[in-house]
Formats: C-alpha cells, structure tokens, sequence
C-alpha cells in the first residue's frame, strides 16, 4: 500500500517528467519537429557552441512553455512544444547580442521568453483572420525590438559600439572554395539558432534526421538552394560560408513542403522556389534594418512563408496539410507514413493560426 506521500512524490515527478518533454518538444519546434529526441540533440549542439548558451535555449523554453501552461493555452499545444520555441529564440538571441554573461542579460531573456507568449497569442489572433500561421513572427518582433532599443540603455547594453550602420554594397572575393561550401551547408543549419559553427551546424542535421528523414532531405535541399542562390546573385564567400545567407532558405524548404502543404512533386517545386527568395530578401532585410540596428533574424522565412502560404490556395495543384484531398493522395501526406510519427504537423501544423481551445482538424498520425 501507497503512503500518501510516496503517491505525492511519483505526481510531482510524472509532472517534472512531463515538463521536459514538453520544454525539450519546444526546441525541436524551431524546426517544426515535435520530438523530445530531436529537442535533447539541439540541446547538446547549442552546449557544444558555448555552455551558457545551451542553458539560455533550455531555460527561456522552459519560461515560455511555464507562461502558456499557466495562462491556460491549449493543452494540446503546450504539450507538443508549440509554445516553447519563439521563447527559446528569443532567450539564445538575448545571449547573443547583449551578453551571456550579463546578469542584466539573463533577467531580459527570461522576462522576454515569457513576454513573448503574449506576444504569440496576439499576432496569432490577427494572422487567423487569414487562416495563417504566426511562424516566428513573435519571435522577430520581440527580437528586433531588442536589438534596436538595447544601445539606448547603458544598464542593458554591455559593448563599445551599437549594431547601426549604414548600408554598403557588397565587398570581397565571391569565389567559393570546397571548404567555403561545406562549411556553408552545415553553418545554415546552425544559424537558425546564431550559431555559426559547422560542427553544431551538423549535430542540429543529425537532429532533424532523428525525427524525419523526408525533413531531413528538405532541409539540405534548402540550404543548397540557398548557397547556390546567394553565389549566382554574387554574395561575398564569407558571408555564405558563415552560414547567414542561407539559414532562412532551410526553415522555408522545410516549412513549404510537408509541414504547411503536402509534400509532393509541386510543392516540392514551390519550396525550393521560396527558398531561393528567402535568400535574395536576406540581403534586403538586412539592409532595411541595418541604419536603426536591426538584425536580419527570421524575417525573410516568416515574409516568404506566409505570402507563399497565402497564395497556395489559388494554385489547385497544392495542398494544405489537414484539407479535403482525393483518397487516393492520403499517402502523400508525411503524417501517414511510420517514419514520420513525429513529424512536423502531427500535433498542429498551423503552429499558432487563431490559437483555438480545440484541435484544428489534422491528418491523422
């Protein structure tokens, strides 16, 4: 027989066992991949680039999935972390660009990882009036904010010099050599999270492929196209090998076919197509931002992703994921196939349109 307070203790830790999946589930949600697995390799790969930044991802997941779990969001999206990863961009970006080791800066990334929540439920509220998703949105309005009001505080801003420039045309060699193209491949992979090593670049792949190899293959497809993009425009060979010309071309390959439309030959086609735009309107984001401070981030994925999203509908040869299709084409979609039981769109592909106490109606898993 149960003593009363051995039955407390196994609640609390059911609960605590709950929470990290759900906190782990939020990191891989950056990627659209609700896996814990997944969600504990991206953890290593951001420890791998600097232990303070691993925490940085784990607690401001953790704030932001707390703060939607206690404002009584959706069950449904806590538990698949789909309220975790605008808050863990946010807490690593903080750490990025104001200091990690700042205290000032661990108050700000954890008030602003909660802050966000709000700020997803928001733009969530307005972005279903089209039935679109929010994307990281939250995350770019929180983070843009940051980088531009930061300079203006000297208890917040810890560096010489603030982040305004005034545009320029582009400088340096734009050949790109073997080593400049694989470090490219795997540093786009790492900058979704501002990290800029290959070797965390690769560990963050091996992630993806943990959960999904179809998204997996996507997000190599998008970080060719978008080192292959940013050479033929003439991009400087450093920028791409750092990997910051082609980390929103990954998100939008990975976003545009088989998580937001079903992955098929056509939409296929149409990822790539966004990926490669994503690339040029990097270039532009960060000039439009660069003379108040800005910083690129995801802007160029969040704007190609909801206007290729927005359009789809009036393409009958793409497909929303979870809308009317022949039967025959069921077995298209990656929420059928057993390697994809984790996969992106399993739990609620539209990551936040509307924010409803109820599930969206989703192909079944």
């Amino acid at each position: 027989m149960r003593t009363p307070g051995t039955a407390h203790d196994n609640r609390f830790t059911a609960r605590g066992a709950r929470f990290a999946v759900q906190v782990l589930r939020g990191q891989a949600q950056v990627d659209f991949l609700p896996s814990a697995l997944t969600g504990l390799v991206f953890a290593i790969a951001l420890f791998a680039s600097g232990w303070e930044y691993g925490l940085y991802g784990l607690a401001g997941t953790a704030v932001g999935t707390a703060t939607a779990a206690l404002l009584g969001v959706d069950r449904d999206r806590v538990t698949s972390g789909l309220e975790g990863f605008n808050a863990c961009l946010v807490s690593v970006g903080f750490a990025v660009f104001l200091g990690a080791d700042q205290v000032s800066t661990m108050v700000l990334a954890l008030a602003g990882s909660a802050v966000v929540t709000i700020v997803t439920g928001g733009t969530a509220r307005i972005m279903a009036t089209w039935e679109l998703p929010t994307f990281t949105l939250p995350f770019c309005l929180m983070a843009s904010a940051m980088t531009i009001a930061a300079p203006g505080f000297e208890r917040v801003w810890h560096h010489s010099a603030g982040l305004a420039e005034l545009t320029r045309p582009a400088g340096g060699s734009t050949a790109l050599g073997w080593t400049d193209l694989w470090h490219a491949f795997f540093a786009n992979f790492g900058e979704i999270f501002f990290m800029p090593q290959w070797y965390v670049g690769l560990i963050f792949l091996a992630g993806i492929f943990l959960a999904s190899r179809r998204v997996g293959v996507m997000a190599c497809l998008g970080s060719a196209v978008g080192i292959l993009t940013a050479w033929a425009l003439g991009a400087p060979a450093d920028q791409i090998a750092s990997g910051t010309m082609g980390y929103n071309a990954v998100l939008v390959a990975m976003g545009l076919c088989g998580v937001f439309l079903v992955a098929d030959a056509w939409s296929l086609g149409y990822a790539l197509v966004g990926a490669a735009a994503a690339t040029a309107l990097t270039s532009a984001m960060g000039a439009l931002f660069a003379p108040s401070g800005g910083h690129t981030f995801t802007w160029p994925f969040v704007l190609v992703a909801v206007v290729f999203l927005a359009a789809a509908p009036a393409f009958p040869r793409l497909r929303r994921v979870g809308a009317a299709a022949p039967a025959d084409a069921a077995v298209d979609s990656p929420q059928h196939t057993a390697e994809d039981a984790a996969a992106p769109g399993t739990a609620e592909p539209d990551r936040g349109a509307g924010r409803p106490r109820h599930r969206p109606t989703v192909p079944a898993s």
